[in-house]
């Protein structure tokens, strides 16, 4: 998982679609979404940690002016 849309992708698996209309909106909503994923056991550990990397490179490459 490298990229924001492996994460959008892997949230569509579950039938988790974000579209709030705020770029920055839409990475925190998916990184919450993820993390209760991990939580109720559906993703393994690593690939929580892959997602929340990816979303976090996201976010900080659209804060950049």
């Amino acid at each position: 998982m490298n990229e924001f849309y492996d994460v959008y992708q892997l949230l569509k698996r579950f039938g988790v679609i974000i579209y709030t209309g705020n770029r920055n909106q839409d990475i925190i909503a998916m990184e919450q979404e993820v993390k209760e994923l991990f939580d109720h056991q559906f993703i393994d550990q690593q690939t929580y940690l892959q997602s929340v990397l990816v979303l976090r490179k996201e976010m900080s490459v659209d804060q950049t002016p």
